[in-house]
């Protein structure tokens, strides 16, 4: 692994772990209130194309990263749609 890619895998750490407290809460509370299903709709919309693209281009931190967002964005938008 180059160092290229190490930098790849850090920041997606860094930014897939800034989900975890929400989908932590969300999943503990089902409060979803103040999530907007619009903003999560697109955002795992987003979030899909991003890990089909990582896995087309064969790239590791991209793959990882939306991976992990993937279903814990899916998580939240899934408990947004059942208790909203």
């Amino acid at each position: 692994m180059d160092y290229i890619q190490s930098i790849g895998i850090i920041a997606a750490i860094l930014t897939t772990a800034s989900f975890l407290p929400q989908a932590a809460k969300a999943i503990r509370t089902k409060d979803t209130r103040g999530i907007s299903l619009t903003m999560y709709s697109l955002f795992f919309l987003g979030v899909t194309l991003w890990l089909i693209y990582g896995i087309l281009v064969n790239d590791l931190p991209i793959i990882l990263a939306n991976g992990v967002t993937f279903i814990l964005a899916g998580t939240i938008l899934i408990l947004k749609l059942k208790y909203k």
